[in-house]
Parts: C-alpha cells; structure tokens; sequence
C-alpha cells in the first residue's frame, strides 16, 4: 500500500471517506492485475496508472475519474474485462476505462487521417465523456516525464506525437498547465540541442530583466493600491517551446521576443477588471487595438480575461491580463474545472462534446 500513499495524501484533501474507501479498492484490483509487470526502466507497471490517478488528484478530479486512471490499463494489459470492471467500481468507472483502452488502440488507416487535425477531431468526435481525454492526457503527461528510459527513436516519436496531437488537445480544453508542460518535455526530448541553447540564453536574459520586472510590478501594485483595489500582481514568464515557435512561425529575434514584460492582475469580480483595466490605461500609454476582451466573448474553451497591450517605462511593451480567481482556476484547468469535486453536491456525471 505504500504506493497508494502519495494518491492518498492528495485526495485526503478534498474528497470524503467513503469515495477514499473506493479509490483503495480499485487500487488494490490494479496492483494485483499488473503484478509482475514492469516499465522499461524496470518499475512495477503499477507505479504508472498512481502516477496518473495523482496528476487527475492534484487537479481535484471526482473520484470515478480517479478510479478510471488507476485501472486504466487494466483491460488492455490484463485478463480483466469490462463486466469484471463494471461488477466491481459500476458503469461509469467501466465505461471510461473502456474508453481509455478504445482510444489507445486508434491507429491512422491512410495518410489523410493522420493528419495531427483530423486525428485530434477523431479523438474528440469518439468520446463520449470529456473524462476519457482527461484520464490519457494524465496518462501521456507521465509517459512523457519518464521518457528517458526509451530508444532514441521511440522517444522522438513519441515526442512529436505529444508535440503535434496531445498538446494542441489539451490547449482544446483549456488545460493550461498539462498543455505547456507537455510543450516543454516534447520540445525537450525532440530537440535536446536547440531546447538546451534556448534555455541558456533565456536564463540570462532573465537575470538583465530582473530589474524592469521589479518596477513595472511595484508601478502595478502602487498603482491599484491608489484606487483601493485589492488585489495579486504576478510576472508572466514565457515558455521555452513557445519563445522557439515564434521564433520558428513567425520568424522574430529572440531578443524581440525578450522584450516584452508580461503580468497577470488577480481580482475579486468581473466588473473589478474593467476597472483595473481603467488604472491600467491611465498608467501606460496603451497601444490601439490591442486590447481584447475576452470576458465579454470568451474562447470557445470557456477561457476569460482581458487582455491588453501598452507601453512602459523607457518604452518597453507591457503587456497585463486581468481575471478573477474563478477564470484563472478556468484559464489553468479549462473543462477540467468542471469535473473538480464540489463539496456541496456531486459532480454532474456526464461530459458531452
């Protein structure tokens, strides 16, 4: 049981006894039906299907979806079937396991299919319960942390499947943080060279800009502080594989990439943004037509906020979004805010796309 402990740990934060009680057993049906299987870097196969079950945990996920990421491999890898599964953990568990295990075995049939868009459309289209993609996104986000273990070759598949399938897939959903980190490891484990120059030269353009960071905020917070609103001012740091896509797409210099100080304003309700937005302005010249509202006309992956474009000290392009505490937790987790545990009343149990 010492494996379940670090699944244990998180879900004793959120969810109640009983559906803890459950979460155990379906450990236990998983330990047992991977028992003398292993990784390729020689781990008990077991040590994966927690591994997911924890990312889904860190993100709150009801308790179902946990069950499904812990025996997720189940009826693929084992004798077990889905009657097994649906007589032991009900229907839902079943069904979304059987789930994971159908989109595992989507293959490309022609050229056309394979395709990163058409595949990705397959994807969606197949599902029934949004949860499905939640659980092999978790699943692909370990696989993607512990690539080091692979071939060379494999690894290079792999990462450009992520690069082109899973990401973009995430960035769907609205699920900020699993998209960049998979950004991240793909860009890694594709192009260890190129990820490695970048990072270098960004870890030294970050020490030169430390200075500006430091002004811009203290403008920032003095500035709302002066209007009485409370408020969380934070830096933006850009991402390695997004700094190298531009670089690659729209063929800009690193240093113009560099450039440009970005933050995030925290804030208590949406009318609030619009008055940040006001302090803002009258703070910074702002550039015309830059600005986006995004919370009147959010994306179509639920994601809200304003985002606006202006011109700081000596001359620097700023850029600020502003969003309450709800449309960041939506900004991070996208659809997945939807499935969180609430602790008045259950999730709802179905995700129709």
């Amino acid at each position: 049981m010492y494996l379940f402990e670090s699944l244990n740990q998180l879900i004793q934060t959120y969810l109640p006894e009983d559906q803890i009680k459950r979460l155990r057993q379906a450990y236990l049906v998983a330990r047992d039906a991977h028992e003398g299987q292993t990784r390729s870097s020689g781990e008990p196969y077991i040590t994966h299907p927690v591994a997911v079950a924890c990312i889904l945990a860190e993100m709150k996920l009801d308790y179902e979806t946990l069950m499904a990421a812990l025996l997720h491999d189940v009826i693929e890898d084992t004798p077990a079937t889905y009657q097994d599964m649906e007589q032991l953990f009900g229907k839902s568990v079943a069904e979304l396991v059987e789930g994971v295990s159908k989109l595992d075995k989507l293959k490309f049939r022609d050229k056309k299919e394979a395709q990163a868009e058409n595949f990705r459309k397959m994807i969606m289209a197949m599902v029934q319960d949004i949860r499905v993609i939640l659980i092999k996104l978790a699943d692909r986000t370990h696989n993607m942390r512990t690539l080091g273990s692979l071939r060379p070759d494999k690894r290079r598949r792999i990462a450009r499947e992520t690069l082109e399938i899973y990401s973009p897939l995430a960035h769907r959903l609205g699920i900020h943080h699993i998209k960049t980190e998979l950004e991240e490891l793909g860009f890694e484990a594709l192009y260890p060279n190129r990820y490695r120059v970048i990072k270098e030269v960004v870890k030294a353009a970050r020490g030169n800009r430390k200075e500006m960071i430091q002004k811009i905020l203290s403008e920032i917070e003095g500035r709302l502080q002066e209007a009485g609103i409370p408020c969380r001012v934070s830096g933006r740091e850009k991402h390695l594989y997004s700094i190298y896509c531009k670089m690659v797409l729209k063929e800009q210099r690193f240093h113009s990439i560099m450039d440009i100080y970005a933050f995030r304003v925290i804030v208590h309700d949406s009318d609030t943004c619009y008055r940040v937005l006001g302090q803002m302005h009258s703070l910074y010249k702002p550039r015309p037509g830059r600005v986006k509202d995004y919370i009147a006309i959010p994306k179509a992956n639920g994601y809200q906020s304003l985002h606006t474009s202006m011109i700081g000290p000596h001359g620097v392009p700023v850029e600020v979004q502003i969003r309450t505490e709800d449309m960041d937790q939506m900004a991070e987790m996208g659809v997945a805010a939807h499935w969180a545990y609430k602790e008045h009343g259950e999730t709802s149990t179905t995700a129709q796309i």
